[in-house]
């Protein structure tokens, strides 16, 4: 690991001069996770070399990756299935250790500090659930407000807040098994802020869910982060979803930190076209792909008949599906 040279109450100074800020709700220094992969041959030679030598292969989920996420930041984190989006989230979370490296959370190490920080942490993985199963959601909710050692105050404010932006007055009776994947989401999300995190981590948190339902959830995830200066970091394969909640986007790939920026910033740099759909008072249409928008209007100002004009780009998720099929060549 990198060594720390120096503290003080103004930032975590690291090695290799990387600051850790006060006002940093993560910091990742240098951090690699290796994984051993037993590798398995069930043919007759294999099985008896697998028993006299067992091969292994090491798999590395990330590979010397460095980022700071500042506090009230709304921040996506994407990339292509196995690229280490849950790995990150879970060494965050204290889960897993890294290999290399060094990694706070409000100025705290997840490896030292787990059970502190998480009084200050939310974490949701979209496929898994904290519910109880065969018993009403309140129930749930009310667990956790005990073993959590949840001030009553804090409780009864959460709880009327997360009731009122995500409608669960219905649900509250309602046992989880008997919910829709996305009343469960719903439920899972207000499970997780009962205690007041400063700072989520979101792991698929609309996968699965129907028009309403993903449109409810980014709508009290804006207003989480805006209102209640929450701090988020939320991974998802729905780069439009993305575009509305986040400011910023990480791409990873193959383990490194492959873009990190605005959705203006990356829309740029994937060169998605922009076109200009041009349609005329005798029915015809011309299409007019362009780069510079001052251009295009002094073009279309010279033309005559226009009766309406139409604007599109590539959708980020074309031209992330390009991308992606670029870093694995």
């Amino acid at each position: 690991m990198s060594k720390k040279v120096q503290t003080d109450t103004c930032r975590t100074v690291f090695a290799d001069n990387i600051n850790c800020e006060k006002d940093s709700a993560i910091c990742i220094k240098n951090v690699t996770k290796t994984f051993n992969q037993w590798q398995r041959d069930n043919t007759g030679k294999g099985l008896i070399r697998n028993l006299i030598k067992p091969e292994k292969r090491i798999i590395t989920a990330l590979d010397d990756v460095s980022f700071e996420v500042k506090k009230g930041e709304f921040v996506a984190y994407a990339g292509p299935n196995g690229a280490g989006k849950s790995t990150t989230i879970k060494l965050l979370s204290g889960m897993l250790l890294p290999t290399k490296g060094e990694l706070t959370v409000l100025s705290m190490s997840p490896q030292k500090q787990r059970r502190t920080i998480m009084k200050h942490l939310g974490v949701l993985f979209g496929n898994r659930t904290e519910l109880w199963w065969d018993h009403p959601v309140i129930q749930s909710f009310e667990w956790k407000k005990v073993v959590w050692d949840i001030p009553d105050d804090l409780y009864k404010r959460n709880l009327a807040m997360v009731t009122e932006l995500l409608g669960l007055e219905e649900l509250l009776k309602t046992f989880a098994r008997e919910m829709s994947l996305g009343q469960r989401m719903r439920a899972d999300v207000a499970m997780m802020l009962l205690h007041s995190p400063k700072v989520i981590l979101l792991d698929e948190p609309t996968l699965g869910l129907d028009v309403e339902a993903k449109r409810q959830m980014i709508a009290f995830l804006k207003q989480l982060n805006e209102k209640e200066g929450t701090t988020i970091v939320v991974t998802s394969h729905d780069m439009d979803d993305l575009e509305e909640m986040a400011q910023r986007i990480l791409l990873i790939s193959k383990g490194k930190v492959a873009f990190d920026g605005d959705f203006t910033k990356l829309r740029d740099e994937l060169e998605c076209t922009k076109r200009a759909i041009v349609k005329f008072s005798d029915g015809n249409e011309q299409i007019i792909d362009y780069q510079n928008t001052n251009k295009l209007l002094a073009k279309l100002s010279k033309m005559d008949g226009i009766t309406d004009v139409i604007f599109t780009q590539t959708s980020l998720e074309e031209g992330l599906a390009n991308l992606y099929k670029k870093w694995k060549q």
